[in-house]
């Protein structure tokens, strides 16, 4: 007798959802009897087995699916529409790793494949069926039982029944589109993008503004929050649609767009109930209390608090489409491959023929826009657009209504003036809290006169200068409540670290200071922005210790505890010694703060930064490609037999082996290293020449 069908009992156990909680699905409908011909409309069936065995299910890697994905979507140099992705949806692997996936991101450690139970395999069945049969249904909190196969406390099942934020089974679903879409969407992505997307971030948009914007005169800083924002359903699901052509992934789309986003509902219903002041002052309350309620969420730690304070604003907006979640970053990207593409035109008609420059030697070009020295670049972090154009600045306003009129026929949003902002290089144009201007510079150029003898003069050239903005730091840090003042600030003391202990304080300290120096990694004046910092955080923290163990100034602090405050701050001097206790083990190490002196921070990072730059994953595909190609095997076969001096190993390795068959070993290894040092002693058709041993 064969097997039963599990995708057939799927199917009758879903008509039946009164047999088992764990069969309620997010959307439920009305059970229907299993024969409509019964005459006995009363008569129940004999309950079934309630769910086969999901581990036969578990057939394959999902590691190995999605790397296929990535390697089919880059082997062509025009990635084809793709019209089923139904396939990928079926997979049981893939839903069991995007359920590996919500769970890092809910609890932070990846579980792994043998400690799902069984329960939880089978939701995920019912989870899949339900996305095959188009029955899922976005933000249904009427039955969540993946959330309840986790070990929750009843502080976090509380919290979830109470939160705003996406169901654990939307995140799944979500998690699911995203490793289905990403390798679908990657390869049709500008190289000029560079946010939300794998091996990009800030750090290599400004290492490209570096490189590629030497010699450009006007800046045009272009803010399309307004824009991306105002997207509707049927403009982005337009644009999807140019690269996805499958009906069950675009009605999952289309049905997570169409639904109203959460917080936006939220923030409706509390505008909607009025009473603006009872709010005004519960959140007041609630900002004052120190001790969490049972069902409010742990908080991070404070260094990351505080560095996510110091994220600039281009980083800080993130795009939200309804119910789309994690997906909504992606989407924007596709909605925005479109001005992508009108950029690099317009590109095109500026200056097809890019001269390569080195952006550590200064440029001699005129300042003048002449015609010949015309040239435009672009690079475009999430809807952040910063464009350069070496010309005049009518040509930077040209482009700006150009610009303006692509977006309201594009996407049916005109952006306004004031989102355009035009600057010269002179002044300089702030982008991701660091300031690009134009620094002169005069070099020392020696060349050979007539006569042979070097000339020495001095030279007039522009470098491009990227450095962090001073004045944004000291205001994010005001906002932070570290320092007060504007034009001499002073330091406050670290107020939410009163109550832990110096080792603790110290720790979280370095972290954060060590995020700050990574993030100013490529600004020119790294050195100064990183040591004020250092020396706000030092000074705040030593405020703290001054009030926490009683003493009187940050004089004393740093006499007992060192610059650095590594040394153990006592109350009393009764206690016992601290290395005494350390070396038992009572107490933990206390490290010094970092950047204690300016000697000690890393300067700025000038590494070329290459033009034809690829992330690390997407050079490697395309390699691996090419290495599955004969045609490239064949051609680097020709090119190296052409190649006078070049031979093969195998060809190397057969000569060896024929002289020492023609030859013989005749004196061990002397004779066989004769023959290897003198192979052209053979002639082709294998006869010995005169230089050959008389056999």
């Amino acid at each position: 007798m064969p097997p039963p069908n599990p995708l057939h009992l799927l199917r009758h156990l879903h008509h039946h959802h009164h047999l088992h909680p764990l069969t309620t699905l997010s959307a439920p409908y009305p059970s229907k009897p299993t024969n409509q011909s019964d005459p006995n409309p009363h008569h129940h069936p004999q309950p079934q087995p309630l769910l086969p065995d999901p581990h036969p299910l578990i057939k394959h890697d999902p590691i190995s699916i999605c790397t296929s994905m990535w390697l089919r979507s880059f082997s062509l140099p025009t990635p084809p529409t793709p019209t089923n992705l139904s396939g990928y949806l079926k997979s049981f692997d893939l839903l069991i790793l995007s359920y590996r996936l919500s769970s890092a991101h809910l609890h932070g450690l990846l579980p792994s494949l043998p400690s799902l139970s069984p329960k939880t395999l089978r939701s995920l069945l019912l989870l899949r069926s339900s996305l095959l049969s188009r029955r899922f249904r976005w933000n249904s909190r009427s039955a969540h039982p993946l959330f309840e196969s986790l070990p929750h406390s009843n502080r976090k099942r509380r919290q979830f029944e109470s939160s705003p934020d996406p169901l654990f089974q939307d995140r799944i679903v979500q998690e699911l589109l995203l490793l289905i879409l990403e390798p679908v969407f990657e390869p049709r992505f500008s190289l000029r993008s560079h946010a939300f997307r794998p091996g990009r971030n800030a750090h290599t948009l400004l290492r490209t503004v570096r490189t590629n914007f030497a010699g450009l005169l006007w800046f045009v800083k272009v803010d399309l929050t307004r824009v991306v924002d105002g997207l509707d359903a049927k403009t982005v699901m337009g644009l999807v649609e140019k690269g996805v052509a499958d009906r069950n992934v675009l009605g999952l789309l289309r049905s997570a767009l169409r639904a109203p986003s959460l917080k936006a509902r939220e923030a409706e219903e509390v505008y909607e109930a009025g009473d603006k002041g009872s709010a005004i002052r519960a959140r007041k309350k609630k900002k004052k209390s120190k001790k969490l309620r049972q069902d409010e969420p742990k908080p991070d730690p404070y260094w990351l608090r505080t560095f996510d304070g110091l994220a600039p604003e281009e980083a800080i907006h993130v795009p939200n489409y309804g119910h789309c979640g994690i997906l909504s970053p992606l989407i924007a990207n596709v909605c925005l491959t479109e001005l992508d593409e009108w950029l690099e035109q317009q590109m095109s008609g500026y200056s097809p023929h890019h001269r390569h420059h080195n952006p550590s030697w200064p440029e001699f070009m005129p300042t003048s826009s002449a015609l010949g020295a015309k040239r435009m670049d672009y690079v475009r972090y999430g809807s952040y657009v910063l464009i350069g154009i070496r010309g005049s600045r009518g040509d930077a306003v040209e482009l700006r209504e150009k610009m303006m009129d692509f977006c309201e026929c594009k996407y049916g949003s005109r952006p306004e003036r004031p989102d355009f902002e035009i600057e010269h290089v002179v002044r300089g144009i702030e982008f991701l809290d660091h300031i690009i201007r134009q620094r002169i510079v005069h070099p020392t150029l020696r060349y050979t006169g007539s006569g042979g003898k070097i000339v020495s003069e001095k030279g007039v050239g522009t470098l491009l200068s990227v450095t962090a903005s001073l004045p944004r730091c000291i205001a994010r840090l005001r906002r932070l409540e570290l320092v007060k003042g504007d034009r001499n600030p002073e330091p406050l003391p670290c107020v939410p670290m009163l109550y832990s202990g110096q080792a603790h304080t110290n720790a979280q300290m370095n972290k954060l200071l060590e995020a700050i120096a990574d993030w100013y990694r490529y600004a020119d004046n790294r050195k100064t922005v990183v040591g004020f910092c250092a020396y706000v955080i030092r000074s705040s923290v030593a405020k703290l210790y001054a009030a926490r163990y009683r003493l009187k100034s940050r004089a004393k602090v740093y006499r007992i505890a060192s610059r650095d405050l590594s040394r153990p701050l006592r109350e009393s001097s009764g206690a016992a010694e601290y290395t005494d206790l350390l070396r038992m083990g009572l107490v933990d190490r206390i490290d010094g703060l970092q950047f204690s002196r300016l000697s000690e921070v890393p300067p700025c990072d000038y590494t070329l930064f290459p033009r034809d730059w690829a992330p690390h994953h997407e050079r490697l595909l395309r390699e691996y490609t090419k290495l599955q190609d004969p045609k490239f095997f064949y051609e680097l076969y020709k090119s190296v037999k052409r190649e006078e001096g070049l031979k093969l190993p195998q060809e190397e390795v057969s000569r060896i082996v024929w002289d020492l068959k023609v030859f013989g070993v005749r004196g061990g290894a002397q004779s066989s290293s004769r023959f290897t040092r003198q192979p052209e002693s053979v002639s082709e058709n294998g006869s010995d020449t005169k230089d050959s041993v008389n056999g």
